[in-house]
């Protein structure tokens, strides 16, 4: 490698996700979760989470996914969970409460209160949601690394 300093990884702007179609993919998801759109078009479209976003691109052709996933923060992961009962999607095995959108693509829901992930009081204040607590070992994670929440 060349002399000098490496670039640092500080976060994600986006997860892409293929789906089959973009109108049954938004329709799947919204039934599961409230969000604006940032965009769309024919053939992808942009679910606003504040300063990052879901894509969703048409032309899922690879099988189900198995370990591979992504982990989505929520506000309230029981209300997830009782969405995919309402609409007769199964989790997954396991420990974590993962499932399988129609196309493949697995996810897990994480809930916000419970992980060191922090949006910026900024983001939450403008996403509507400063009222989002942390719990006692997420603020000691964060305290840990000089990242006190305050």
């Amino acid at each position: 490698m060349a002399h000098g300093k490496k670039a640092r990884a500080i976060g994600f702007n986006h997860v892409a996700l293929e789906v089959g179609d973009i109108d049954e993919a938004l329709a799947f998801y919204g039934r599961l979760f409230e969000f604006d759109l940032r965009g769309r078009s024919k053939t992808s479209a942009f679910i606003d989470l504040g300063d990052q976003f879901l894509a969703l691109q048409k032309g899922r052709t690879q099988p189900a996914d198995d370990g591979r996933h992504f982990g989505l923060v929520v506000d309230n992961k029981e209300t997830v969970r009782r969405a995919l009962a309402d609409i007769g999607v199964d989790t997954l095995p396991g420990q974590f409460l993962d499932f399988l959108d129609p196309w493949g693509n697995r996810v897990e829901i994480v809930s916000y209160d419970n992980i060191q992930f922090t949006k910026a009081p900024n983001v939450l204040r403008g996403m509507g949601l400063s009222h989002l607590p942390k719990n006692e070992t997420a603020t000691k994670e964060l305290a840990d690394k000089g990242m006190a929440l305050t």
